[in-house]
């Protein structure tokens, strides 16, 4: 299964398309299509007809003009920590963690696992300033 930069729940800044600039938070992460759902980005409307759950039931849920997020692809979206003006740019690493592990018979090990972190990104060096 491939990883994407982003997971569910991080803040990012949509760099390309329509909604350039909009910051929101990711609400689904489809990575075998290489796409996100970002709150507020992508609104698309949906015409949709009344609807009964079962063939003889009384309940009917309502049709209707429904507008909600469609997936934009992944390239277009850079994480970010903060919003609006204070927002910053970052990048995603990996640090090894040190942790205590318990076997089935009680005894304690300590071993190492991944975190994932966000790195600010450094200034561009030898750039106009």
């Amino acid at each position: 299964m491939k990883s994407l930069h982003v997971k569910k729940g991080d803040r990012v800044k949509v760099i390309a398309g329509n909604d350039k600039g909009t910051i929101g938070e990711v609400i689904a992460v489809y990575p075998a299509l290489n796409r996100v759902t970002v709150e507020g980005v992508n609104i698309v409307k949906r015409h949709l007809r009344d609807s009964a759950s079962q063939p003889q039931s009384t309940q009917v849920t309502k049709g209707g003009i429904v507008a909600s997020e469609a997936p934009i692809h992944v390239s277009n979206v850079q994480l970010v920590v903060g919003s609006g003006k204070e927002a910053t740019v970052t990048r995603v690493g990996h640090d090894r963690e040190e942790v205590t592990k318990r076997r089935p018979d009680g005894t304690e090990y300590t071993a190492q696992r991944s975190v994932r972190v966000l790195k600010k990104d450094a200034p561009k060096k030898g750039g106009k300033k």
